[in-house]
């Protein structure tokens, strides 16, 4: 029988310590944890490669099953990939723990050494990835696109093993606003990217692992919620040069006309579900520890109340913010340009009930973690007006979230580099 229990607030931090590496399914968010441990059944990967409409029945037909087995109140997990017709990894696990929001007390979290030994490769190369930025510019100068996001990743390999519930206790204590997860993961759904040639695949756990700050979608009942962010740039630990940045990114033309681009992406895509939407007029500022960003949070209320999240969640990616527009023309330019497969980056990762309520948040600030290895991935968006150099530096900022709470710094793993 399918398990769900709620963890008092006072628990604090129990629900981190309860994560067990290769069976939990973990998301964290403002509104509370959901902690799931083992499987009752999943979709077979020929049921989730074949589009949007497809794998959405086919996840609410994992539910119905899952009712008419005797689980009184199942819930789907798990991640949607980039690529539509990549397999997703989405089930119903055994048992599921709903809890308050993590908070954390000083003490909570020991701070972690700089580990050594260890290498990081990056693909592409800097300059590969700079080429390709000029590449994107070029399609955008003849006028077949508006936005491009282009992407890299990191291979760090590390001396000893990742622990992966200590990273996720870092990675939340500095995300409390945000949505931290962990989606285990097949060694099946590795789309082609390498891993530890002394990794044993069929004993060692593979994790998805994130700090994403972007909510794609939250539905309970008929409301809804999103909050695409597009625009950003690094912080710096100089609080007068930290808040000339930020005005420096409100005050972009750039900045501002890719998040515009965004946002009528996103109403767009709402608009044939809801009676109501409640839009801004323009973007706020927000932070994570190390980036700021356009931030527009759009409410609604649905016309039909049986809309699941796991469909407006399909309806909704990929959005500009994390692939471009066109979409489809975006799409092929990053499969022409990006030398990897995305997998799960920059997809959608969370959770659907059997009332249709869920949370989805976009699947960035993220890394593949298998035994000594990880695969960062991180992208830019990039518009007219654009540079190599900016979008570079914007990428290299965004994985300073996964190797700070490693306990790694840029500077020196890029010594480290190789290739």
């Amino acid at each position: 029988m399918l398990k769900c229990s709620v963890v008092p607030a006072a628990e604090g931090i129990q629900p981190l310590e309860q994560y067990r590496e290769g069976s939990s399914f973990l998301f964290s968010s403002p509104q509370g944890v959901l902690l799931a441990h083992g499987e009752w059944g999943g979709l077979e990967e020929r049921q989730v490669a074949a589009g949007k409409e497809s794998l959405h029945e086919a996840a609410w037909r994992l539910l119905d099953s899952a009712r008419r087995s005797g689980h009184d109140f199942p819930v789907v997990v798990g991640a949607i990939p980039f690529h539509g017709e990549e397999p997703a990894r989405l089930y119903v696990p055994a048992e599921v723990y709903r809890c308050e929001p993590l908070h954390f007390e000083a003490g909570d979290m020991p701070e972690q050494p700089l580990l050594h030994g260890y290498t990081v490769h990056a693909v592409p190369s800097p300059e590969q990835y700079k080429q390709g930025v000029n590449q994107v510019l070029e399609h955008l100068r003849q006028g077949e696109l508006q936005k491009v996001v282009l992407s890299r990743s990191l291979h760090v390999k590390l001396a000893q093993t990742v622990d992966t519930k200590r990273l996720l206790l870092r990675l939340s204590s500095k995300n409390t606003q945000g949505f931290t997860f962990a989606v285990p993961l097949t060694m099946r759904q590795n789309h082609g990217n390498d891993i530890d040639a002394g990794v044993d695949a069929e004993e060692t756990p593979r994790t998805l692992v994130g700090a994403s700050p972007e909510l794609l979608v939250t539905k309970k009942g008929r409301q809804i919620k999103v909050n695409p962010l597009a625009g950003s740039a690094a912080r710096s630990d100089d609080p007068i040069e930290d808040e000339q940045r930020a005005a420096g990114l409100m005050g972009s033309v750039k900045d501002r006309h890719e998040h515009a681009v965004v946002i009528d992406a996103v109403v767009s895509a709402l608009r044939p579900y809801c009676s109501k939407l409640n839009i801004p007029e323009g973007p706020s500022l927000v932070h994570t520890k190390t980036m700021w960003h356009l931030s527009t949070e759009i409410t609604g209320e649905l016309a039909d109340h049986s809309v699941t999240s796991i469909e407006l969640a399909l309806a909704l990616h990929p959005t500009p913010a994390i692939c471009g527009t066109p979409t489809e023309a975006a799409r092929n330019v990053i499969r022409e340009i990006e030398p990897f497969e995305r997998g799960f980056f920059t997809g959608a990762v969370g959770w659907c009930d059997a009332n249709g309520d869920g949370e989805w948040a976009v699947t960035i600030r993220c890394a593949e973690v298998t035994g000594r290895s990880l695969i960062l991935y991180a992208g830019a968006g990039i518009v007219v007006g654009s540079s190599a150099e900016a979008e570079f530096a914007e990428t290299s900022a965004k994985f300073r979230t996964l190797l700070q709470a490693m306990g790694l710094h840029e500077q020196q793993s890029m010594m480290t580099q190789e290739g």
